[in-house]
């Protein structure tokens, strides 16, 4: 660790113990139908050369404690090409939805969005710490709006994905379930784009 992480890292390593005890949507949470307390998933560190820009976790990483432990999570790491011990390895991936707390349950059993004051509250504090990031992959149309701008739809934010590789960041749909007839609907994403974001996630880890 060179001389400036390691001054850098008594003030990181303090943010994620104040992220930790965040509970400002502790009454929000409370009246949705799930009615669970907030519990903050964190999977970052600085020195991460790769960084996940997802959503936000839902009921099994609630539960677990650790992102992506769920059939989306294995559809995800399979687009990427690597192992759970390679998407794990916090010393080179870093994990940051948009929402860092499960946002909870609607009246119809579906997910809740991420609280637009999560992101207002967390997320340029954590970026500013992610300074060794290489790629990014932007997963859903929320981590789109932010990493990207604009707010066209997810299908045209990801066929245009060339244009914003060269930035430095990879839109992907979300690796849902719910997504598989957009997967059949768009062949190119399998056939064009997942060979370059696994070349690109190699060099990246690699390196």
């Amino acid at each position: 660790m060179s001389k400036k992480r390691e001054q850098e890292q008594p003030a990181f390593d303090n943010l994620k113990l104040e992220l930790s005890k965040c509970g400002i949507c502790a009454d929000q949470f409370a009246g949705t139908v799930t009615r669970h307390t907030p519990r903050p998933v964190i999977w970052f560190q600085n020195g991460a050369r790769l960084l996940i820009a997802g959503q936000a976790p839902g009921m099994r990483v609630h539960n677990s404690g650790q992102p992506f432990t769920d059939p989306s999570g294995d559809r995800l790491r399979d687009w990427m090409g690597v192992t759970p011990e390679q998407f794990y390895d916090r010393s080179r991936v870093a994990i940051l939805p948009m929402a860092f707390c499960f946002p909870g349950y609607d009246a119809r059993g579906a997910d809740l969005p991420p609280p637009p004051i999560c992101a207002k509250t967390w997320r340029a504090r954590v970026m500013e710490g992610l300074t060794d990031v290489r790629l990014t992959l932007a997963v859903g149309g929320y981590a789109h709006r932010w990493h990207i701008g604009g707010r066209g739809s997810v299908t045209r934010t990801v066929a245009e994905w060339r244009d914003h590789l060269e930035k430095g960041v990879l839109p992907l749909p979300h690796p849902s379930w719910r997504n598989t007839a957009w997967l059949k609907k768009n062949p190119w994403f399998e056939a064009e784009m997942l060979p370059v974001l696994r070349a690109k996630v190699k060099e990246v880890l690699d390196d």
